[in-house]
């Protein structure tokens, strides 16, 4: 644990363009960027990835575009796009949430990934490109993940990633006409390093046969 007697706070997150193997991550820039969110997320044959958004979906590129936008503002999110960094074809978005760098902590949330992005080496690989800036070269304590607690498939995802579940705050919010209860995740500083072994490890080549289908999960990884 660290000392914090002379705690001062952080930075704000402040995520610039970043590179991996697989993935891409750059700040969402609107409207340039709506038109290729739009393609990657909406649309009918998308209406089923805004389930738990709370706000879409959408039918046309400028409300997505002018949506985001105010949402981003009013709340003081930091958007991220997600480009498959082969094609350079935007697969996603992901957002700095609940952001209090006095405190050194930072919520991951507002994540979206095209059909395209789901299950592959790229989408873990930007969970683990981002919680790294927010560890490494930002210094942050706490890293939180929230979702509403009927999504199976995210609280699944926050295991597999190495946060570890704190509660669910009954009753929270009011989303899309209905009650959500709220179920909170979390990684913390001292935490990261088998975090980030166990991302490392899982996302090496050595760890993908020739289609790209993971030899051993990333949970296999962390366990001791």
């Amino acid at each position: 644990m660290r000392d914090l007697k002379k705690w001062c706070g952080c930075a704000p997150p402040d995520m610039p363009v970043t590179k991996g193997r697989y993935i891409e991550i750059a700040p969402l820039q609107l409207p340039d960027h709506g038109d290729d969110l739009f393609a990657a997320l909406a649309g009918a044959a998308n209406d089923e990835l805004w389930r738990y958004i709370p706000f879409g979906p959408f039918d046309d590129a400028a409300a997505l575009g002018a949506t985001l936008a105010e949402v981003v503002n009013k709340q003081n999110w930091q958007t991220h796009l997600l480009r498959d960094a082969r094609t350079g074809a935007a697969v996603g978005m992901a957002s700095f949430m609940r952001i209090r760098p006095e405190q050194g902590s930072a919520e991951i949330g507002c994540i979206m990934f095209s059909k395209a992005l789901q299950r592959t080496p790229a989408a873990t690989e930007a969970m683990y490109l981002i919680a790294r800036h927010i560890f490494e070269a930002r210094g942050y304590r706490r890293y939180e993940w929230k979702c509403n607690d009927a999504n199976e498939a995210s609280k699944r995802a926050a295991l597999r990633l190495g946060f570890t579940y704190e509660g669910t705050f009954r009753q929270d919010m009011v989303v899309k006409g209905e009650s959500r209860d709220t179920a909170w995740f979390s990684m913390l500083d001292h935490e990261w390093p088998d975090v980030k072994a166990a991302f490392e490890a899982w996302l090496a080549p050595e760890n993908f046969d020739n289609d790209e289908r993971q030899r051993k999960q990333l949970e296999e990884f962390r366990r001791k």
